[in-house]
């Protein structure tokens, strides 16, 4: 089994424009999220995914590999099907966020293993939810795991509810995780996907995973305790330092 990793760019943030090229310690960010998909122990490449020349310029700098992809994708996952439609050798494909400049090679490791059983299709990651301020807040989306480890939803809400229990004592009366934003695909799964329509609860909670679940995919979950952290802001970056 061969796999990717594959890191989608683009130049036009709405929040931050330029991002990926901001200096971050003498490196850029892109620069960053690739050295660290390098420490991976599993991936048999690694490129980065962007319809952006300037970005492009920035990748033959350091001497990474890239794949110029179209303007009009929607999602980082749209663009990874095109990459993955260009280098049909790879049977895997793990989706590592541009953002994120300290990821953990290891929890790349953790989700490409997924696929060592033979019947997963998608996974991600989860981790435990160690604070009030995370639980109850909307911009971090939380899953539901069933006894096999498979998503079975994810909301921005917090969920599940717990009837008869004050909110401040949830965390204590139940285990309740959030999303981590790396995935991971077999190929033919990644093509599939990104011919499906946009769906009602992915419209209702802006979570495109919602509309694999609902057209009956299963997302194998792992718990990594690693923490993740975006550069969605200028702000977001104030605060590494």
């Amino acid at each position: 089994m061969k796999t990717i990793g594959i890191i989608p760019s683009r130049y036009e943030s709405t929040r931050f424009p330029g991002k990926p090229l901001i200096q971050i310690g003498g490196k850029s960010m892109i620069r960053r999220v690739y050295e660290q998909a390098l420490k991976s122990k599993v991936l048999d490449d690694v490129v980065v995914a962007t319809d952006d020349q300037r970005i492009v310029d920035e990748v033959k700098s350091f001497g990474g590999k890239f794949v110029l992809t179209a303007s009009h994708h929607q999602s980082g996952t749209d663009r990874c099907a095109e990459v993955i439609a260009k280098l049909p050798q790879f049977d895997t494909v793990i989706n590592i966020q541009g953002d994120e400049p300290f990821i953990d090679p290891e929890q790349i490791d953790l989700i490409a293993k997924c696929f060592e059983d033979s019947h997963v299709q998608l996974a991600t990651l989860v981790k435990a939810i160690s604070s009030n301020e995370e639980l109850f807040n909307k911009n971090i989306p939380k899953v539901i795991l069933n006894t096999l480890g498979e998503a079975i939803y994810f909301s921005r809400q917090t969920i599940p509810y717990l009837r008869n229990v004050n909110e401040k004592d949830w965390l204590g009366a139940y285990p309740f995780y959030k999303h981590i934003g790396i995935y991971g695909y077999t190929t033919k799964t990644l093509l599939a996907i990104t011919k499906l329509q946009p769906s009602g609860l992915e419209l209702a909670e802006n979570l495109e995973q919602l509309r694999w679940l609902e057209n009956g995919y299963k997302i194998k979950t792992k718990i990594t305790k690693f923490e993740t952290l975006a550069i969605d802001t200028p702000d977001d970056l104030k605060r590494l330092f």
